[in-house]
């Protein structure tokens, strides 16, 4: 299932979308919160047999899948072999002295970062004017997870959505942890849907693809991952629960803009573009 949050016309609604419609499984206020709610309380797997009136793709606004997070997003840095190398080269890692860590570097986004695709990103917050884009695969924990080891972990996948974790880069070597440098409003888009993991499949064949106004800067394929979803789940379930609607976002890959020498920081009316395999289209435009 491809499962969408939007808004139409004075409304929220939240569904199904198969080809361009959407059978809405709920609809008004409690529809913002309706993905997340149908996880939580695992229901989701119904919503695929609910009855509901039908709207045209084209008639709404999308909103990111799952809006309003109720944890944090958590985030794995360096976790593509080529972008450690170009991060751990670039001046701005603080993190460690080895390029590719030994162990997955886990950090947070707060939810009140997550927009939806289409939605603008904020640049002018950033007063250091360094922003800076980071396409990733979002995973969405389906059950909760403690103590999961990498054998069962794929048990707890829900499915898969988009996530670009924009980034003031001198806010995050400013202050080391990189909470502040990620965490700025709207510095998370997400989308366009969650796809459930029975229909897209095992992500290690998908690619992950990043554009600046039309010109590709990154291109890999998930199977590079230096920690594949597995050990993220294990490693971070050894010491914490991980709740039914949490989200990771996976790391991303070479060809961000900190990577050029000059950097190619991000401009007002700038448009990005990251697409993966079987998830869609995530675009959004830095205001």
């Amino acid at each position: 299932m491809k499962l969408v949050t939007f808004r139409m016309k004075e409304t929220y609604g939240a569904g199904i979308l198969d080809g361009e419609t959407i059978r809405m499984v709920s609809e008004g206020d409690a529809a913002r919160s309706a993905v997340l709610d149908a996880i939580v309380s695992e229901e989701i797997g119904s919503w695929s047999d609910r009855q509901g009136p039908e709207v045209a793709l084209g008639d709404v606004h999308l909103l990111a899948p799952i809006p309003a997070p109720r944890g944090a997003i958590y985030c794995v840095g360096k976790n593509y072999h080529a972008h450690a190398d170009e991060f751990h080269g670039s001046g701005f890692d603080s993190s460690s002295k080895e390029a590719v860590p030994k162990h997955p570097v886990i950090f947070t986004k707060p939810p009140g970062s997550v927009v939806g695709p289409d939605a603008l990103v904020k640049g002018s917050l950033d007063p250091t004017g360094s922003v800076d884009y980071e396409g990733e695969l979002g995973v969405v924990i389906g059950k909760p997870a403690f103590g999961v080891e990498k054998k069962a972990a794929w048990d707890h996948v829900l499915g898969y959505t988009i996530i670009n974790d924009v980034t003031s880069r001198e806010l995050q070597k400013q202050h080391g942890q990189w909470v502040i440098g990620k965490g700025l409003d709207t510095f998370c888009p997400m989308g366009p849907w969650l796809v459930t993991a029975d229909e897209a499949g095992r992500p290690d064949g998908m690619e992950l693809v990043t554009e600046i106004n039309g010109e590709v800067r990154q291109k890999a394929n998930v199977a590079d991952l230096v920690f594949d979803i597995p050990t993220l789940i294990e490693t971070m379930s050894r010491t914490m629960t991980l709740h039914a609607g949490d989200i990771i976002a996976t790391g991303t890959a070479a060809g961000v803009g900190i990577g050029f020498k000059p950097p190619r920081y991000l401009e007002p009316g700038d448009e990005m573009r990251v697409s993966i395999t079987g998830l869609g289209v995530l675009r959004n435009r830095v205001e």
